[in-house]
């Protein structure tokens, strides 16, 4: 059974390289994509990480995962690298556009609080 927030086999061809690669160590028992695909259901369904699904790896594997890759920058190494590949899907330049807007009105009102 899958989720609509499951990697997808092109996706997982472009993330896969962006994961750390793990020390010589026991052979996990949850596979990389596996705890992605829990790290991304939690994010899209906004639930409690102990509740996640029973079919995906338990939820403190999946958030100590979580914990070490956002220290890394490894999810958004992961979020740049997907967004540059859809800029280049629509043909626009694949880095990230900025702009910002102030009027005076909302300053005014932030100063307020």
């Amino acid at each position: 059974m899958g989720y609509s927030s499951d990697v997808t086999d092109k996706e997982w061809e472009i993330i896969e390289p962006l994961l750390p690669q793990k020390k010589k160590t026991r052979p996990p028992v949850w596979t990389k994509r596996q705890i992605l695909n829990g790290i991304f259901y939690q994010l899209k369904n906004g639930c409690n990480w102990s509740d996640l699904p029973r079919d995906l790896p338990p939820y403190s594997t999946v958030f100590w995962h979580y914990q070490n890759w956002c220290e890394d920058d490894v999810l958004d190494r992961i979020m740049t690298e997907l967004h540059s590949k859809v800029r280049e899907q629509v043909k626009k330049k694949p880095q990230w556009t900025t702009l910002i807007m102030i009027d005076s009105q909302a300053v005014k009102n932030t100063l307020l609080c």
